[in-house]
């Protein structure tokens, strides 16, 4: 079963500081970590020294504002 953790963070882009709050489903910290780095790089094409991570926590399923986040936690 994943664990569901909320990154949020800025990265910059363009001279312009991004504000993000990512959910991502992973078994551990590190992997969610690991996800969001490659996503936020491929979507916006981001290298991973401009991304800036400003607090992770591991949230229940029916916290995650995501609907299909949610979903996962009701499938199991």
């Amino acid at each position: 079963m994943d664990k569901i953790f909320r990154i949020k963070g800025w990265f910059k882009k363009k001279r312009e500081k991004i504000e993000f709050i990512k959910e991502v489903p992973s078994k551990s910290k590190d992997r969610a970590l690991e996800r969001l780095y490659s996503e936020l790089g491929s979507k916006h094409a981001v290298k991973r020294n401009l991304i800036k991570i400003s607090e992770i926590g591991e949230i229940k399923p029916e916290e995650a504002k995501d609907p299909n986040i949610r979903a996962l936690g009701k499938e199991e």
